[in-house]
């Protein structure tokens, strides 16, 4: 691996890192002084988010473009803006970091680290759920990159942030993300068993919006 490639290997898998632990301490905080009330939980949770994908982007994208989603790596290689040798390489950091992410926050919370979710999320609504969010999440970046690069940040943590209350999934809208979602048995985990469907709907997700990039934002003829 060259020099340059370990360091965005390292800013994906770091930034990834960074995310789930976020996602899973802020769950398991709000859980802890919401006091029964979801809804609170759920928007302490979202904002969280939210504010550390904003925060994420702005200092890894210089290093490695901050894609912290398999998804988003994915379709940058199918568009030939990631080679593929890359893109298996940012798909792995973004799997590792998120799995330490998870665990991470098990600790700082003195909560065991290993654990399988028990957490039922599965079904037409949650699938449509999943792939609305990752179509909606692809379509930010694409829009962003090609108008506005400097608003990604912002724009994909506000998104994110949004998405937390309109889908009924609540927005995972990552690959990584749910995998490592499967191993905490906390606010934020799903079942191993419900995993493979959201996975699947992200990469459908994926496509629609690969499928209408070019129409959207074509790339000015020379």
């Amino acid at each position: 691996m060259s020099e340059n490639l370990a360091r965005r290997f390292l800013a994906e898998g770091l930034g990834t890192a960074f995310l789930l632990a976020t996602i899973v301490g802020s769950g398991i905080m709000g859980t802890k002084l919401a006091a029964g009330n979801v809804a609170l939980a759920l928007l302490a949770n979202a904002l969280a988010t939210g504010a550390i994908l904003v925060v994420l982007i702005l200092i890894f994208r210089p290093v490695s473009g901050a894609h912290l989603n398999p998804a988003v790596s994915i379709a940058f290689a199918l568009q030939r803006r990631l080679s593929w040798r890359d893109c298996l390489a940012y798909v792995a950091a973004q799997l590792s970091g998120a799995l330490i992410g998870t665990w991470t926050a098990h600790l700082m919370f003195e909560l065991p680290p290993w654990q399988i979710s028990t957490a039922l999320r599965t079904g037409p609504a949650q699938w449509l759920s999943e792939g609305i969010a990752t179509f909606g999440l692809l379509l930010t970046i694409f829009g962003c990159v090609a108008r506005t690069p400097a608003a990604t940040a912002y724009a994909v943590g506000l998104y994110i942030t949004a998405a937390y209350w309109f889908t009924a999934s609540t927005s995972f809208a990552n690959p990584a993300v749910t995998i490592a979602r499967a191993f905490t048995d906390t606010f934020a985990g799903i079942a191993p068993s419900g995993a493979p469907a959201f996975i699947v709907a992200q990469i459908a997700g994926m496509c629609a919006a690969l499928a209408l990039q070019p129409i959207l934002w074509p790339s000015p003829r020379s």
